[in-house]
């Protein structure tokens, strides 16, 4: 049973970033469960290459829309996001790389809220056990400081069963499984440890939540 939530600004508009359907579904259920407005916001200059980037997205946009979510489809500023990357290329996962995209996209989410009116922003992205919740709290913590009155929520939606809604939220919906964090670099360090492996690289739009190629089964 899910916990009534109750948002860091009292009768405030939540700003979600959303890294994806899967880690954002148990978030969205969780805030409308707790009868909270709150808004999508897609900003992942990171996923690539496109054709994830908009496998991920149209999955989300499909979610949203059962749910009757407002969607904001943020710019994919790949280029800029290269550009922030130059220099951090073999990063390991969850170091100066991670911190840098964290930053880049939590800074455009801030902006957004701070522009149309929301007191508070949260993210989806602390949910997934692969990421660093620690890392990510203090760069969405960075992004909303320059802005009197916008709070980050960094609200532990894994805790009290959020992990495992997640997992069943994904096959429910059938939600698309990536099979890696999301940049260029992520996918490069996974098909060299497959190839380490004797294992197949990466095959994009394939693996599906719920499918008979469901990895988690």
């Amino acid at each position: 049973m899910r916990p009534v939530l109750t948002p860091p600004a009292a009768g405030g508009k939540v700003l979600l970033h959303s890294c994806c359907a899967p880690c954002s579904g148990e978030v969205m259920e969780a805030l409308s469960a707790s009868g909270i407005d709150y808004t999508i916001f897609f900003y992942n200059p990171n996923i690539h290459p496109k054709k994830e980037y908009l496998l991920r997205k149209e999955e989300n946009i499909r979610f949203a829309h059962k749910h009757n979510v407002p969607f904001i489809d943020a710019d994919y500023d790949l280029e800029n996001w290269f550009a922030r990357a130059k220099g951090l290329e073999w990063e390991p996962e969850r170091g100066a790389r991670c911190t840098m995209c964290f930053d880049m996209r939590f800074e455009r989410t801030a902006l957004y809220a701070h522009e149309h009116g929301f007191p508070v922003m949260t993210s989806s992205l602390g949910i997934s056990r692969w990421k660093n919740m620690a890392q990510i709290n203090d760069c969405g913590r960075r992004a909303a400081a320059p802005y009197d009155g916008l709070i980050y929520w960094d609200f532990n939606w894994r805790k009290g069963g959020g992990a495992a809604r997640m997992i069943e939220i994904s096959k429910r919906e059938q939600f698309y499984q990536q099979e890696y964090c999301g940049c260029a670099y992520s996918l490069r360090d996974t098909n060299a440890h497959r190839r380490a492996q004797g294992r197949e690289p990466v095959h994009l739009g394939e693996k599906f939540y719920g499918s008979e190629n469901d990895k988690t089964l």
